[in-house]
């Protein structure tokens, strides 16, 4: 087996990270203060290509693998988590659009998101049904005019902020086969946002309810067929998995870079305290830690690329394994801090916020040992 990136693998993280170093590492604290990201960021991110990774090349992307992705989302993490994860988001949107939507419905919505001159968001998530996504109540009756939506979606990054929403609906029956997926645009009459969110972290990304009433969209904005949306949705999450776990990666690797920095610096009894050799054990485990967090995740996105029948077993494991090893590193990170780690002005105690979430969004890490023991289950059988 080669471990070894390629090239151009080596070269697009290299890229990410760079810009991320440049144009939003500097920026990232104050933009948590005010609570968005400015909207000039992103056509400067979609000159990378970065806009719409997984879309073919024949309407304006990148045509990437989901290995290469992990690579650019741990190196912006490396920058904020928040900010990174917020154009996995859009990214993930992009990927279903270029998958299951026709030629006709690609055309119409993929040039503008992969120039970010469209931002889109994804909404599944309802006040009563997070884990149980099926449950969703969000009803789309269809009409001569189109379909009139009526409902609420929860916790949607970029609400009253992105200028489309991807939106699993309910068309027919209740359970997964009577779920649709729809594109409602900024300025739909019927949409509406709550408040926004006030977060532990990820406080960059605006975070609100979306809400419909009679809200109406034209046929056309259909995604793929009725009563597929469920599949749709949750084959985005296998790689938006992926990507949440990738932010978490390179939010941790950022983390450990701050305290090698700083123990190198800080005295106590006479000496810098990376002498201590029990905190020099300490920094050896996180190594570890983070070294094997990112060869199974590349693993897992290996066998996404290539298909394989227990892809969506290993992006499920990988979600775990690397945001709760992430997180752990980056709370020790903070520790090995002292006092100061608790300040803002060190840069641990953002990243420890922003990476708590990781543990729960694109499906709670509970919900990922599910995934992991049916299969586990349905394998023996």
């Amino acid at each position: 087996m080669d471990f070894a990136l390629s090239e151009e693998q080596t070269a697009i993280f290299d890229m990410a990270r760079a810009f991320g170093q440049e144009h939003i590492a500097p920026f990232a604290r104050d933009w948590e203060k005010q609570g968005t990201i400015p909207k000039d960021l992103w056509p400067r991110v979609a000159e990378l290509g970065l806009g719409g990774i997984y879309v073919s090349e024949d309407f304006g992307g990148s045509g990437l693998s989901r290995l290469d992705a992990t690579l650019v989302f741990e190196a912006l993490a490396m920058a904020c988590p928040a900010v990174g994860s917020f154009l996995s988001i859009h990214n993930m949107c992009g990927g279903m659009i270029d998958k299951f939507g026709s030629e006709e419905t690609k055309a119409k919505w993929l040039p503008d998101l992969c120039t970010m001159s469209k931002l889109f968001s994804y909404c599944l998530t309802e006040p009563g049904s997070g884990s149980d996504a099926s449950a969703l109540r969000t009803r789309a009756n269809k009409t001569n005019e189109g379909y009139v939506l009526n409902g609420t979606k929860a916790f949607i990054s970029g609400a009253d902020y992105s200028d489309a929403y991807i939106t699993m609906v309910r068309t027919g029956e209740d359970g997964p086969k009577g779920i649709s997926t729809v594109v409602i645009e900024d300025g739909t009459a019927g949409l509406s946002f709550g408040g926004l969110e006030d977060k532990m972290g990820w406080r960059a990304q605006p975070t609100a309810q979306v809400q419909f009433d009679d809200c109406t969209v034209p046929l056309d904005h259909l995604i793929g067929e009725e009563g597929r949306g469920f599949s749709y949705a949750m084959a985005g999450l296998d790689g938006g998995r992926l990507n949440i776990a990738a932010s978490a990666l390179g939010g941790a690797q950022n983390a450990l870079d701050l305290t090698l920095a700083y123990m190198g610096e800080r005295k106590a009894f006479g000496q810098t305290i990376d002498r201590f050799q029990a905190l020099q054990f300490r920094l050896a485990e996180m190594e570890v830690a983070l070294q094997s967090a990112r060869i199974f995740l590349r693993q897992a996105a290996w066998k996404l690329d290539n298909q394989a029948p227990d892809a969506t077993k290993f992006c499920a494991m990988a979600k775990l394994y690397v945001t709760d090893a992430a997180f752990d590193v980056a709370n020790q990170c903070l520790q090995l801090h002292g006092g100061y780690g608790y300040l803002g002005d060190y840069g641990v105690e953002k990243i420890v916020r922003d990476l708590r979430v990781h543990q729960i969004l694109e499906g709670t890490n509970e919900i990922m040992r599910l995934i992991i023991s049916r299969q586990m289950l349905a394998e023996r059988a």
